[in-house]
């Protein structure tokens, strides 16, 4: 089982993964880092090419190994993801099974992608972080595991219209809350990759970039809305995660609104 890696090791060692994961790096290089530099996330093709993100192969998405696998990348990501520099994130791809895309649509991958992130939240032995709300409606949540704050983003092979989460494999990518520290709605950097991201986006997409991709902590804001794009504009009447409190109320956690 090959752990955590980077760009670097994964370019040297490539021949020795499997042909499915050799295919989901690649493609992915492909995209990302492509010579027109069209890849609208500005941050994440940065972050590839200068080594700063960290990549992980899990099974399929549907089974239990997943969710393991899932689980022991986040635990090694939490501990060095302030070490692999400003433009950090930990990209994971899943094995999806030829059968699995062929049958699915993106409002299935959706369900799929909140029931990851359900399963990894129940499995959990850390305590939420005490200024993360754990309800999905507030400005602050955000998904949290092993103490860490994440945005995640999902990319699946059934988008079309959004080329932007497009991908041959089904893929989540957790990016640690204090990467936007700097890119945010408070400075000018962040202002201007913002305006430029979403220019990008456009060109990249053809068609408006999505109403719900907001910046974190506005008071109209919901994060999880940004999780997971459909091709469309309509979002789910309310949000998937489900926050275990049973779960954290047995071991004395107290909540937070």
């Amino acid at each position: 089982m090959v752990g955590l890696t980077t760009k670097v090791w994964l370019d040297a060692h490539l021949s020795e993964l499997t042909e499915w994961q050799q295919d989901a790096f690649c493609q992915f290089g492909n995209m990302i880092d492509d010579p027109e530099q069209k890849y609208p996330c500005i941050p994440g093709r940065q972050g590839f090419i200068t080594n700063n993100l960290r990549f992980g192969f899990a099974a399929d998405p549907r089974s239990e190994q997943a969710i393991l696998d899932v689980m022991q990348l986040l635990k090694q990501y939490g501990s060095c993801s302030r070490e692999t520099g400003k433009y950090a994130s930990l990209v994971i791809f899943f094995n999806t099974p030829r059968e699995l895309v062929n049958k699915s649509s993106v409002e299935d991958f959706e369900q799929l992608f909140w029931s990851v992130l359900n399963r990894v939240n129940a499995k959990d032995p850390s305590p939420w972080p005490d200024h993360i709300s754990t309800d999905p409606s507030h400005p602050s949540w955000e998904f949290c595991y092993d103490g860490h704050p994440y945005f995640a983003f999902c990319a699946t092979p059934a988008h079309q219209i959004r080329k932007s989460r497009n991908t041959p494999y089904f893929l989540i990518a957790f990016q640690p809350r204090w990467v936007f520290d700097e890119i945010n709605d408070s400075t000018p950097f962040g202002r201007n990759v913002k305006k430029l991201i979403r220019q990008k986006l456009v060109d990249y997409d053809g068609i408006p970039a999505h109403p719900s991709l907001k910046w974190y902590g506005q008071e109209n804001n919901q994060e999880w809305k940004q999780y997971y794009l459909r091709d469309d504009e309509t979002v789910p009447s309310k949000c998937p995660f489900t926050y275990m409190k049973n779960k954290f109320k047995a071991m004395g956690v107290r909540f937070h609104k």
